[in-house]
């Protein structure tokens, strides 16, 4: 693992957040992990969420014990603003952001990764 992607892994979950959202906008791209079925889900007390990590290594780190036959799955920021965020939202599904083991890190709704990943219109 490179040591921005470890040193991110230590970092509390709102600043795991601000590095996801600044490692999506620089590689145009985020990461989940799928297996046979489709993609990882984790669920909290409330909501279901699809996991979405910064890099190949930080997705790689949790497919361990019960997700050891996952597989990093990368997204292009495109295709995540214009399919994920819809389908994510009709199916009621929220966004884990940068989950590492001991923590599921911010749960969002995905309008608002998306809100903090398109650039604001300048007036």
């Amino acid at each position: 693992m490179t040591k921005s992607a470890k040193d991110a892994s230590q970092m509390t979950p709102e600043a795991r957040y601000d590095y996801l959202v600044e490692q999506a906008k620089a590689t145009k791209t985020l990461w989940t992990l799928q297996d046979v079925d489709g993609c990882v889900m984790l669920t909290t007390e409330d909501e279901d969420c699809i996991p979405m990590w910064p890099c190949e290594e930080s997705a790689k780190q949790w497919a361990v014990d019960d997700w050891a036959d996952c597989m990093p799955l990368a997204i292009s920021l495109e295709e995540w603003l214009a399919r994920w965020v819809p389908g994510m939202q009709d199916d009621d599904l929220f966004v884990a952001v940068f989950p590492v083991q001991e923590d599921l890190g911010v749960v969002i709704p995905p309008y608002e990764l998306e809100q903090r990943l398109t650039p604001k219109p300048r007036h």
